[in-house]
């Protein structure tokens, strides 16, 4: 016997039920994947819309957002770490904040993509090194940050 058949009816479905129905999802896709023959791949994927049709797409959604990095918390994110690089660009004083944050950060390979930097602004050449201080801030964002996730004196 299950669970169900001692408890209450409350209209919603219980764990196992849930957890039945998303096996049952992820089963579908693998199958959909697999097949390579379009009337039955369209038929497979009908089947899909209509196994979704009862499931919560909001975290899906949320996942594919981020993926694409259309989340506003990845997007500000993105705009955070640009606002120290752009800052650091425009006066190397500004190494010790970002230090602050990162304190693992490597000092002296920043300031030698600094210098690099400003002399392909000089020179009008492709931005490799202002992209690799990008590269590495993020690189160093995803590691996290030690207290402060936000930078003091932001506006």
């Amino acid at each position: 016997m299950h669970e169900e058949d001692f408890t209450e009816d409350t209209g919603r479905p219980s764990k196992t039920k849930k957890k039945e129905a998303m096996h049952e999802i992820f089963e579908a896709v693998r199958e959909c994947q697999k097949i390579t023959a379009h009337g039955a791949h369209r038929r497979q994927v009908a089947y899909l819309g209509k196994l979704m049709r009862g499931v919560d797409d909001e975290p899906i959604r949320a996942g594919l957002a981020m993926l694409r990095g259309e989340s506003s918390a990845e997007t500000a994110r993105l705009h955070r770490l640009e606002r120290f690089r752009n800052r650091f660009i425009e006066d190397e004083a500004y190494l010790s904040e970002i230090a602050a944050v990162w304190p693992s950060i490597d000092l002296q390979h920043m300031r030698q993509l600094r210098r690099n930097a400003l002399k392909e602004q000089e020179n009008n050449k492709p931005p490799k090194n202002f992209r690799a201080i990008f590269q590495i801030l993020q690189e160093l964002d995803k590691q996290g940050a030690p207290a402060a996730e936000e930078e003091a004196g932001d506006e």
